[in-house]
């Protein structure tokens, strides 16, 4: 019986890994496709290269860029920024979350204008963040936070929420605490929700970050694309962008990573 079941359990592994590796091709062939179709048609001109640059002149600006010594400084710069403002909001709308679901009247009163928040185009508040903090990396930081803290309130909010109530009750009818309750049922549960806002926020925090850059910032990718698009040299805007999806991507991987880790 048990070497039937481990020859059982062996095929099932062996079926997963193979799955595994058919999407991992199929992932590697389709970015291949996109890459080289989009090459083709811009040395046939059936797209403009100028307009629409192309995955060659994309390497070209790279290997300029890091010809020039400019390229960590600006990758470094916006990452910095982007991780500032992502664990700064996380950490905070985490409180703030806390804080609402530990009391309801709080959380009555405040409600509509986290609602009114989260509705408001963060970048009609970019003049005033320069006044208020500065320029440069403090306006990019508070930017990114803003974008990113209201989404983690509410989500995070509605996940604690949406705790089951009766067991709840159970913790209270065994003379549990609030901080009992909070530690020992509310977070545990909520964990899946929150892997989901970092999963939200990764990408909402690189938005607020080339905001911030484009209002106000002498380096960064956010600027290479500002520069860019105003000098009319789209392939450098091509390849920050293309820079951003690899940072992006590199901070969703660490994220899931952590979601594996989590479900085990």
């Amino acid at each position: 019986m048990k070497n039937k079941l481990s020859k059982a359990h062996e095929k099932y592994l062996k079926r997963l890994r193979k799955d595994k590796a058919i999407v991992i091709f199929w992932r590697i062939a389709l970015l291949a496709c996109f890459l080289g179709i989009w090459q083709l048609l811009a040395d046939t001109h059936v797209i403009d290269p100028f307009f629409f640059s192309s995955p060659s002149r994309i390497a070209t600006t790279l290997v300029n860029l890091f010809a020039t010594g400019n390229l960590w400084l600006h990758i470094w710069t916006s990452l910095y920024k982007t991780i500032l403002g992502f664990v700064i909001a996380i950490v905070l709308g985490l409180i703030i979350a806390i804080a609402l679901w530990w009391s309801d009247r709080l959380r009555k009163i405040l409600e509509p204008y986290l609602i009114i928040l989260n509705s408001l185009p963060k970048i009609a508040l970019g003049p005033m963040i320069i006044f208020w903090v500065g320029s440069g990396t403090s306006a990019t930081v508070v930017m990114s936070v803003l974008i990113c803290i209201v989404i983690t309130i509410i989500s995070m909010l509605n996940a604690f929420i949406s705790c089951d109530k009766d067991k709840i009750l159970l913790m209270k009818s065994m003379h549990a605490n609030k901080f009992q309750i909070l530690f020992k049922l509310v977070l545990p549960n909520a964990l899946p929700e929150f892997v989901s806002v970092l999963k939200i926020n990764v990408g909402m925090s690189w938005v607020g970050t080339v905001m911030g850059e484009y209002l106000s910032s002498k380096a960064g990718l956010g600027y290479l694309i500002n520069y860019g698009s105003q000098m009319l040299k789209l392939d450098i805007v091509m390849t920050s962008i293309f820079l951003l999806c690899l940072l992006a991507s590199g901070m969703n991987l660490l994220v899931s990573l952590l979601e594996k880790r989590q479900q085990k």
